[in-house]
């Protein structure tokens, strides 16, 4: 067997197992929270027997453990089951959201991935001058703003000083794509200053890792410009790191979009969470969290087959 075929097997395994144990991990939170979901559903003057009935129907006097295996069974074979307080199918109300939230996170990677490496890029040809502290002291201030309060002072700015977007990010079926992306600037904006620090200081790190590399002395000894050194050379040499930061922070983009869409009401997956967080919907937020934990560790594992492909030593370590 091709030893990059075996290593991405391997990763795909542990892949594997680690959504068994985090599967595990969910259901055993989910069980944790405080409060009755029988009394939530039917509220404080539920007599007793109803209650009773209603545990009985929803399966919730059955042991723990059977009920992990049932909810577990239907996960393998794509049943996510029905929410408590609608009886609306989750794997089809998932499926609504989830496409919301991706345009959202594809729409943020757009603008900041490109962004970050052209800053990355700029901060390393001038390290340690004025471009560097100026482009590092940024995006350290933005990154080291909580996501909530980016988005209030985003909101403030972008929509009280000056009135330029909507505060809420409504998006509908049949919208246009402009429409969409104006309702869906604000937040984006948010997303991008949250990730980009972390993009941009990692591709500044590697190059200047890279450029104290012996071919790169040779290619200065031969009168190369700075850019076309770092572009040609470095940056091609030091992608491996960086492509895995970058591949981990969009995987932040749609797993970590919870704060940003509930502050800005958009219909995704992160505001359909909390919804049923706070109605004690037990399979809603084990289908949701379970969700999130196949997206952010599908990532992980393509953020290692691409730093296996792109570094020789990892494709060939013998």
């Amino acid at each position: 067997m091709h030893p990059i075929l075996k290593l991405v097997i391997q990763r795909v395994a542990l892949g594997l197992l680690l959504m068994l144990a985090v599967s595990a991990v969910i259901f055993l939170g989910v069980e944790a929270l405080p409060g009755d979901t029988a009394q939530q559903i039917l509220g404080q003057s539920a007599t007793p027997q109803a209650l009773e009935n209603l545990r009985a129907q929803l399966g919730l006097n059955d042991p723990p453990l059977v009920r992990y295996f049932n909810w577990l069974g239907g996960v393998v074979t794509g049943d996510l089951g029905k929410s408590l307080t609608n009886g609306t199918d989750i794997a089809q109300a998932i499926g609504q959201r989830l496409g919301n939230t991706l345009f959202l996170a594809v729409t943020a990677a757009i603008i900041s991935v490109p962004l970050a490496l052209i800053l990355g890029i700029v901060a390393a040809r001038y390290a340690g001058r004025w471009p560097d502290k100026v482009i590092s002291g940024i995006t350290l201030s933005t990154i080291s703003l909580p996501e909530f309060v980016a988005a209030y002072f985003v909101i403030f700015l972008l929509t009280q000083v000056f009135p330029v977007f909507q505060p809420v990010a409504m998006v509908f079926p049949g919208m246009s794509l402009w429409a969409k992306l104006n309702a869906v600037a604000l937040p984006v904006i948010v997303l991008v200053l949250v990730v980009l620090a972390h993009m941009m200081r990692m591709t500044r790190a590697a190059i200047l890792n890279v450029m104290q590399s012996a071919y790169v002395e040779t290619a200065e000894l031969k009168g190369l410009r700075p850019i076309t050194i770092i572009w040609k050379h470095a940056f091609p040499n030091a992608i491996a790191p960086i492509v895995s930061v970058v591949v981990l922070n969009l995987a932040y983009l749609v797993v970590g979009v919870v704060v940003v869409e509930v502050v800005f009401g958009y219909n995704a997956l992160g505001q359909y969470l909390v919804d049923h967080v706070t109605k004690r919907d037990l399979p809603v937020v084990q289908a949701v969290g379970l969700v999130f934990a196949a997206v952010y560790i599908g990532l992980n594992i393509l953020a290692d087959v691409v730093a296996i492909l792109a570094n020789p030593r990892l494709r060939h370590p013998k």
